[in-house]
């Protein structure tokens, strides 16, 4: 994980920390969130149209009601006018009273609705003051109302909020008609119809429906959890036996119950079981084998090999005295035989970290001073290549828990490696360190590296260019044998490359052996 995304965890709040790991890490709380996501939307969108629609409902059948009794009223008033001889002025009050009174006691005990009867604007001779029910408010008419009543001159109907004389209001719907009496003029005439009982129904069915989608959300999630745990428990069971067997007990098996689709599961998983451990037993076997055949072409030849050695040796301290052709012969068995004991060498310590068997030797040392020492000692390779070596270092020591003759391999093979495919560049090393890791990172100029083979370099017997010459090493198992002890020690050992363009080869280590490394001193 690079540096920033560490900062970057460390700034999210811890709650949503908790959340984030709960979501990915449980498939059962994936399960039922994104259900009960879905239904509370669905139960929502549903209760919504349901609401609505009984609110059309109620007021539309209210407006029905209101229009045909405000109709019947109207009617009746019209009839009461148009047959009484009170037309006069001095019988107007006295009319307009007795429409007023016969149209109150139409609306029952307690009343259905309230009358106002309002003499329309340029109402002709007679002046007759408003009449009203009960303690409406004139104001309880919408201006909109009055306004399509006078120009309309034709029943019509509106929502309003009804306003009493006591300050206080409430919901209503209001029907408006003309009026016309003889010899007095036109006169406007309005119910107002209260839907007090309408609104308290309408809250009643939206508690209703809110506390029955609360409840089915509820009972939605409690079965999905219900059923996901039923279900994933056999996969839980799995995977725990799964880890027990990565932790190296195989014994461990799934138990068998029903003939279902769970029950074939765990079959199945019992017999891939049942066949890693024989595959593992098998490779334990030759792995013994292997190491034993080792161990005897080890010993076995280590005996002729020296024994080779010396008689070599005493044969090139006199190749002098020798003639041109065989002296050349004994030069090129010379460097033949120490490529053999390199080779042999870098075979026995693959075999040791193959088989467990490398051990860690630390101890706290400066890395300032074990590069430096790498770099003067592979300063005669350097200039008989033209290749010339910066040091770019801290002030401050950087002192890690190293074994020290495994970290000089690994930085003795990555310099080594700069100087042979330098091309005659510059090189330079660079150390760095921080409070959890130190680092060195090894630059050349030289051929680089092609897209992907910044991670095959570590394989073994791999060389980018089978067919370039090599004047040092060239086993191809230098960088594996590096790549090891690196993660001997719980650090990284990184390559980057582009041709033509030079390499980069960084080592990273913890400063105490056992920490785990969150980034690296140096940039790759």
């Amino acid at each position: 994980m690079s540096q920033f995304a560490v900062r970057a965890r460390r700034w999210v709040p811890r709650p949503l920390r908790v959340l984030r790991n709960r979501w990915s890490g449980s498939l059962q709380v994936r399960v039922v969130a994104s259900t009960l996501f879905v239904s509370i939307f669905v139960v929502a969108l549903t209760g919504t149209l349901l609401v609505n629609r009984i609110k059309t409902g109620l007021l539309d059948t209210k407006v029905e009601a209101s229009v045909a009794e405000a109709t019947a009223g109207i009617n009746a008033a019209q009839q009461l006018a148009d047959s009484s001889d009170l037309t006069q002025q001095p019988g107007a009050g006295q009319l307009i009273d007795q429409i007023a009174t016969e149209l109150s006691n139409r609306a029952g005990s307690p009343p259905l609705y309230d009358v106002l009867l309002l003499a329309s604007p340029g109402t002709g001779t007679i002046a007759v003051p408003e009449r009203r029910s009960g303690a409406i408010e004139e104001s309880s008419i919408p201006d909109s109302l009055k306004a399509t009543v006078e120009k309309e001159k034709a029943l019509a109907n509106s929502f309003t909020q009804i306003r009493y004389a006591d300050g206080s209001a409430g919901p209503g719907v209001a029907v408006g008609a003309p009026l016309v009496i003889p010899n007095l003029g036109t006169y406007d005439l309005f119910y107002v119809f209260s839907t007090a009982n309408e609104q308290r129904t309408l809250a009643l069915v939206q508690s209703s429906v809110i506390l029955s989608s609360l409840i089915l959300v509820l009972l939605l999630g409690a079965i999905v959890w219900f059923l996901t745990r039923l279900v994933l428990k056999p996969v839980r069971t799995a995977a725990d036996v799964a880890q027990r067997l990565a932790s190296g007990r195989l014994e461990e098996r799934m138990r068998v119950r029903g003939e279902d689709e769970l029950a074939r599961l765990a079959s199945a998983f019992n017999s891939m079981a049942g066949n890693i451990k024989q595959q593992i037993r098998q490779l334990e076997a030759l792995s013994r084998i292997q190491r034993r055949f080792v161990a005897d072409v080890s010993h076995e030849l280590r005996t002729p090999l020296t024994t080779i050695r010396m008689a070599t040796d005493v044969i090139y301290e006199s190749k002098d005295e020798l003639d041109p052709t065989t002296k050349r012969s004994v030069e090129l068995l010379s460097e033949q035989l120490d490529r053999f004991e390199d080779l042999f060498t870098e075979l026995l310590e693959i075999s040791r970290f193959d088989s467990g068997q490398a051990i860690l030797d630390a101890d706290a040392i400066d890395i300032r001073v074990l590069t430096r020492a790498i770099v003067e000692n592979t300063e005669p390779l350097a200039r008989s290549h033209g290749t010339h070596i910066t040091i770019d270092e801290p002030d401050d020591p950087c002192l890690a828990e190293m074994d020290g003759l495994r970290v000089e391999r690994v930085l003795r093979n990555l310099v080594v490696n700069a100087i042979e495919h330098g091309n005659g560049q510059p090189i330079t090393v660079s150390i760095g360190c921080d409070e959890d890791a130190v680092a060195v990172s090894v630059r050349d100029r030289g051929v680089g590296l092609r897209p992907g083979e910044s991670s095959l370099v570590f394989n073994r017997f791999w060389r980018s260019d089978p067919s370039r010459a090599r004047t040092v090493g060239g086993s191809g198992l230098g960088l594996s044998i590096a790549l090891e002890d690196a993660r001997l020690h719980g650090g990284w050992l990184e390559a980057w490359g582009e041709p033509a363009h030079g390499a980069v080869f960084r080592l990273t280590l913890p400063r105490k052996v056992g920490e785990v490394l969150q980034g690296s001193p140096l940039p790759l």
